[in-house]
């Protein structure tokens, strides 16, 4: 997959994923990379900088199997910031599709 594409869009995948419920670093890493071919260090860098600017908040919780792990929670803020980016995403999406000449008259 072309690197640009990615680089677009798991910042948004990040803040997806906080929106459905707190999680840790590599559980983070591990439910993208699933879908989208990332490697794990690419995630902590968006993690950071995600945090740096306020977009959720971190607690430390002991785990079962190992370490505590670090949490993120995602702030009101950051649930603004990943609204706004899905409309933006689902629009420029829809855009790049007609311009390709992906959709069908009925789904224009």
């Amino acid at each position: 997959m072309n690197v640009q594409y990615k680089k677009g869009v798991l910042e948004l995948c990040v803040l997806s994923l906080l929106k459905q419920g707190d999680k840790y670093g590599y559980e983070l890493a591990e439910s993208i990379s699933k879908e989208i071919p990332v490697a794990e260090g690419t995630i902590y860098p968006i993690l950071r900088r995600l945090k740096d600017d306020g977009q959720f908040e971190v607690y430390i919780k002991d785990s079962s199997e190992g370490p505590p792990r670090k949490y993120y929670r995602l702030t009101s803020k950051g649930l603004a910031t990943q609204e706004e980016q899905y409309k933006e995403w689902s629009v420029f999406t829809k855009q790049v599709i007609k311009v390709i000449g992906g959709l069908d008259n009925d789904e224009k």
